[in-house]
């Protein structure tokens, strides 16, 4: 079957594109070019709708200041309008990993945006003649002030709905904590028995990890409103008509609703990408707490006879294709697993903002691909894990009084009434002889069994300085 093309021309000289194609001879050299993850920017798509925000309110400013007529900004503002609601993001092909700092990924925007803008005022796509990808689509812009500021602008969404998906797993760990708070169960450090506790304050301790979390998040994610837009090439604003860079950043959080505002200075925002690797810093911070709960909760789950019990999670799938009855933490193990994923990226973008050189970091595609993915996975992650596993959460509540009765660690709640000599040794009578520590201290006359068993309840085993009282 042969492929209907259309001959583009760029100063490489001609190619053949695809006649049904938004993209052009750009997009197609970097479909030849870049065959790296077989992950398209089309799977970015907060990104791809950061970009058409950029060039609907380049088009608009660029109008008013005479850069461009006001035909040609209508076109183009419409045709970032239908990118906008959702419309031809197939169109954006380019791999999400290139050289050139994502100029391949700019052009394939310009060219889509051009082509259907032509569409739109009645003329063939590949009509560059009456309105061009670079001259009237790209016009004051630069890939190096283009890219970076949509990359802001999609983290700022994402990281929207990472607090959102945060929020939910807190909030269900509160939950559990209020559920919880009248069952006691011993204490763990270093894997070893510890003091007595409630299930509610294991609970509520995740519940406030969490919540810092967010904080920290809450304060990255507002480094992202600081835009380099209108420094066009390295930040000097060249080609740029005056007054273009203030407006076209005021005209963007017009259009996109983020309130982003112009770096104060153009040339250090052009090359500095501090700003990612801080946020990428704050999403291995979250990374390393999710990790830890999750590997609390697998630890605390591990059953059904030879494990800690302490809790129940919920059965979601089959755990073993040779062991039957088998059911495992899968969802823990999946949180898992994206942490390390993010804790990853997170060298990767530290590795990648190192190594810019002088005006320009060449190395903002992978950074952004690595963002997208860590914001992304952790929110799918913690919205599974929320209502996959930590809401349907449940105590063992029979094994838990039961450890809670025979556990020596109870005798350190009875130090200030009996003295440390008399609750060693009954601590060491309960290891040689069994039994819980209020039939031994009732045996050996320390104190009566009833009294003993007053004290050991939550109210007093969980509170500083309750047996003082």
């Amino acid at each position: 079957m042969t492929t209907v093309t259309r001959t583009e021309i760029d100063f490489l000289g001609p190619m053949e594109v695809p006649a049904d194609a938004y993209w052009g001879v750009q997009t197609a050299r970097a479909i030849e070019n870049f065959p790296i993850t077989g992950q398209k920017i089309s799977n970015m798509p907060n990104f791809i709708r950061a970009l058409a925000h950029i060039k609907k309110a380049a088009a608009s400013v660029n109008s008013e200041l005479g850069a461009i007529s006001s035909a040609h900004a209508r076109a183009i503002v419409q045709a970032c309008d239908e990118i906008v609601a959702g419309q031809l993001h197939d169109q954006f092909v380019v791999d999400v990993i290139q050289g050139g700092a994502g100029t391949s990924t700019n052009m394939n925007a310009n060219e889509v945006i051009a082509n259907r803008g032509l569409e739109l005022m009645g003329f063939a796509r590949g009509r560059y003649d009456m309105l061009h990808p670079n001259d009237h689509v790209n016009a004051s812009q630069s890939t190096n002030d283009v890219y970076p500021t949509a990359l802001r602008l999609a983290a700022w969404t994402g990281i929207g709905r990472l607090l959102q998906a945060l929020a939910g797993l807190r909030e269900a760990f509160d939950q559990k904590a209020k559920a919880f708070e009248d069952i006691l169960k011993i204490g763990r450090t270093q894997l070893q028995d510890a003091v007595p506790m409630t299930l509610g304050q294991e609970m509520l301790a995740y519940a406030v990890m969490l919540g810092e979390d967010e904080q920290r998040l809450s304060e990255a994610r507002a480094l992202m409103l600081e835009v380099n837009l209108g420094a066009t090439a390295i930040g000097t604003g060249i080609n740029a008509p005056a007054g273009y860079a203030k407006n076209v950043v005021d005209r963007l959080a017009q259009y996109s609703g983020v309130p982003v505002v112009a770096s104060p200075n153009l040339v250090e925002a052009t090359q500095d990408t501090g700003a990612f690797v801080q946020l990428s810093g704050v999403l291995k911070r979250i990374a390393c707490k999710l990790s830890k709960i999750a590997n609390d909760l697998r630890l605390l789950s591990s059953a059904p006879q030879a494990g800690l019990g302490d809790i129940f999670l919920p059965a979601r799938q089959a755990g073993s294709s040779i062991m039957p009855g088998k059911v495992n933490p899968v969802i823990p193990e999946v949180v898992n697993q994206v942490a390390y994923e993010v804790i990853g990226n997170d060298l990767m973008i530290t590795m990648a903002s190192e190594s810019g050189q002088l005006q320009l970091n060449a190395f903002e595609p992978v950074m952004g691909w690595a963002l997208t993915n860590s914001i992304e996975h952790l929110t799918n992650a913690c919205n599974t894990f929320q209502h996959h596993c930590v809401r349907g959460i449940e105590a063992n509540t029979a094994l838990l009084a039961r450890r809670v009765a025979e556990s020596v660690t109870l005798v350190t709640a009875l130090n200030p009434i009996i003295g440390y000599e008399k609750a060693a040794r009954i601590a060491k009578t309960v290891l040689q002889e069994g039994g819980t520590i209020a039939e031994v201290a009732d045996r050996l006359g320390i104190l009566k069994k009833e009294d003993v068993e007053a004290l050991l309840v939550a109210d007093t085993l969980t509170r500083p300085a309750a047996l003082r009282s």
